[in-house]
């Protein structure tokens, strides 16, 4: 995880050396508070959201609850770590961006020692938990997800690709493989169908932010979609991965044997998402303001819908 560029160490000088007299100000309650912003909360919760609703899929009904909890709490420390570990290596560049110029890394509330020791702790606990309270299996998609986001996406693809968050992306997929073997101890296709949907839909939620955020990726370099492409042309990528997303979540039906609440669901709430996505590339062909702040939080609430859907659907008789 050293095996950062000569320019992040020489910036990772720059904030130690800028942040040194900022840590010496800073609180426990201040640190306490750097330490679980590391783990993006927020991204955290989206992960987990998907996680909880495979297991009453996988238990076809309510599972075991204790499982539940050993479930989510193992997953948010593998996340946790995953998130931390991704601000360690983006420390240099996390400071020269407007969006991440208020992380701990970069306001001193946290070390760089600190993060990548915080970063590895949470990892091994993370998997010796979810080993111990859940199966090899789960812990085993754990490890492969920390290792997709931290090394694939972050150390390798981020920076070198504008198809850096298609398949960076992957690593947030894994939760509903490890909600879904929690519970069996094996794998099936209805995970593999979420694990998909996931897959598309990463594109559409990600893309959106980057084109609200371009400036920021373009003056560290990063070429998101946002920053490479016309915003006309995001809009139609955006708008085929939602067709897609949307197409894949009725795969479930069949696949799952899902009942009329998921299946509407995921029609009128896909039929809502490809609408914002459409919105987006109509407002930006124009040449008007295409407000891609809307369509990301619209993919957040699809999202959870379609997972809150997935919960639900087996618990009724219909």
């Amino acid at each position: 995880m050293e095996g950062v560029s000569l320019n992040a160490q020489k910036e990772g000088i720059a904030i130690s050396s800028t942040s040194q007299t900022a840590r010496a100000d800073h609180s426990l309650g201040q640190k306490i508070r750097g330490y679980f912003v590391l783990t993006k909360p927020r991204v955290m919760e989206l992960l987990l959201v998907s996680t909880v609703p495979v297991m009453f899929l996988a238990a076809e009904g309510v599972p075991n609850l204790w499982l539940v909890f050993a479930t989510v709490a193992g997953g948010a420390m593998s996340a946790g770590s995953a998130a931390s570990f991704n601000m360690y290596l983006d420390r240099d560049i996390d400071v020269h961006m407007k969006r991440t110029s208020n992380r701990p890394l970069v306001t001193g509330e946290v070390s760089p020692r600190g993060a990548l020791v915080f970063s590895w702790t949470l990892a091994v606990v993370s998997t010796v938990w979810l080993l111990v309270f859940t199966n090899w299996l789960a812990a085993t998609l754990s490890v492969i997800a920390i290792f997709f986001y931290v090394v694939i996406y972050t150390m390798i693809l981020k920076r070198r690709t504008e198809q850096n968050i298609i398949w960076g992306g992957i690593a947030g997929c894994f939760p509903v493989l490890i909600g879904w073997t929690a519970v069996t101890g094996s794998l099936d296709w209805p995970p593999f169908v979420l694990f998909v949907l996931i897959f598309l839909w990463t594109p559409p939620h990600y893309w959106p932010l980057s084109m609200r955020y371009k400036h920021d990726y373009d003056d560290v370099h990063v070429p998101m979609l946002g920053v490479t492409r016309p915003a006309h042309q995001v809009g139609l990528q955006v708008i085929l991965y939602a067709w897609a997303t949307v197409a894949c979540s009725l795969l479930l039906v069949p696949v799952g044997h899902m009942g009329i609440v998921y299946t509407a669901s995921a029609l009128v709430f896909g039929g809502w998402f490809i609408y914002e996505s459409h919105r987006l590339y109509n407002r930006a062909l124009r040449g008007t303001e295409p407000a891609p702040m809307r369509v990301f939080h619209a993919s957040i609430t699809y999202l959870t819908l379609i997972f809150v859907s997935v919960a639900i659907d087996p618990l009724l008789p219909f």
